[in-house]
């Protein structure tokens, strides 16, 4: 899938973070794009949005980006339950990194998350198979 035509869905608390992430993808010709604040609001919305690619933050409240992406794993259908996923974090923490990658993810992004990082997360998402 070329990276112009993916449907994105940004799950940020920080509105400011969430405004950057976005403003980036629209730099890289992604319009297609769905925000929630946390991942109680962003699992109502993944059922009618349909992203390809979900860049969630981890430490949000009240339902944080592990949480949601743990409930995005169990849930009855199988094109929520597949879903690919990026994990985006200030926090590079050992003890993060270890609960946040068993989760069958495309990755860590660093946030601030640089253009051509974002971009090749993205493409390899799109592109791969859910590891």
């Amino acid at each position: 899938m070329k990276i112009t035509q993916a449907r994105i869905m940004v799950v940020e608390d920080d509105p400011v973070m969430r405004n950057f992430v976005v403003n980036n993808l629209r730099r890289l010709g992604i319009h297609a794009i769905e925000t929630a604040a946390d991942g109680a609001s962003a699992l109502r919305a993944v059922e009618t949005f349909r992203p390809d690619v979900v860049l969630t933050d981890i430490h949000m409240q009240p339902m944080d980006g592990i949480e949601f992406v743990q409930q995005l794993r169990s849930h009855a259908n199988q094109l929520v339950r597949s879903m690919k996923v990026i994990f985006m974090s200030a926090d590079a923490s050992t003890t993060t990194l270890e609960h946040a990658m068993p989760l069958g993810t495309f990755g860590y992004i660093v946030k601030p998350p640089r253009l051509e990082t974002l971009q090749a997360k993205l493409e390899l998402a799109l592109n791969g198979t859910t590891p």
